[in-house]
């Protein structure tokens, strides 16, 4: 345990200390929260019975999943594998595998860091009430990080070097990013996009947070199960795919 500590700190601050991280995880949510909120916060998200102010707050708390399930995970693990790093640990006393549950604490921790400087931004200077239960809120939360977190160890197991992987997370990153309504509140897509939107896996986390957080939870079941079946199917794939070298 001492040693998967030592490890574990070790990748912290390591993604601390990444510029990439700070800037997507940390500053970029909190700063498309502030404008959204001081443009049209007060104003009505279309049907969804929250404001943008809200509704942004719901979205952009995802953001930090995002960066970190398709930027952090796959990067570092790739880079790993194409510099010998995880070949030479699979025969030492610190076995690789704690290196990857070191790579995905570590970044499960600055998406929730995400979320808190966000939380606390939205409630101290905004105003920000949450309607629905804050249980559920989080329950659903954890499980839209868990589900994105499989994909992107997925990409990080079938992509072999640096280069492929640079592309398949672009392709996958950035569409999730700016279409699933993360970052552009979905409620001003057109009817075309607004459907994609919620059938992304993003999209799916954040229309589950919305409902939720809005007080209620028609639908949220189904929805969770989707989620569910994405983190298990994508878990075992990665699980089977995955090579040291």
């Amino acid at each position: 345990m001492r040693r998967f500590l030592k490890m574990y700190k070790v990748e912290q601050k390591l993604f601390l200390m990444s510029p990439d991280v700070i800037i997507f995880n940390l500053l970029m949510p909190l700063a498309s929260f502030i404008l959204i909120s001081l443009i049209a916060g007060s104003k009505s998200a279309a049907q969804t019975g929250l404001t943008y102010l809200q509704s942004s707050y719901v979205a952009l708390s995802t953001v930090g999943i995002c960066c970190s399930a398709f930027m952090s995970i796959p990067i570092s693990l790739v880079e790993y594998r194409s510099q010998g790093v995880l070949k030479r640990m699979y025969c030492s006393p610190c076995s690789p595998t704690w290196l990857l549950a070191c790579d995905t604490i570590a970044s499960g921790v600055m998406a929730a860091i995400s979320t808190l400087i966000l939380t606390v931004t939205a409630v101290v200077f905004f105003g920000y009430r949450m309607k629905g239960n804050i249980g559920l809120y989080i329950l659903v939360w954890l499980l839209t990080m868990l589900s994105m977190f499989s994909i992107g160890l997925l990409i990080a197991s079938l992509c072999r070097t640096t280069k492929s992987m640079n592309v398949v997370t672009s392709l996958v990153y950035f569409p999730m990013l700016l279409l699933s309504g993360a970052t552009i509140p979905a409620e001003i897509f057109p009817k075309g996009l607004r459907m994609l939107a919620e059938v992304m896996p993003l999209g799916v986390g954040i229309k589950m947070l919305k409902t939720v957080s809005a007080g209620s939870s028609a639908g949220v079941l189904p929805e969770m199960a989707v989620l569910v079946a994405i983190a298990v199917v994508c878990s075992i794939i990665s699980v089977k795919t995955f090579k040291w070298e």
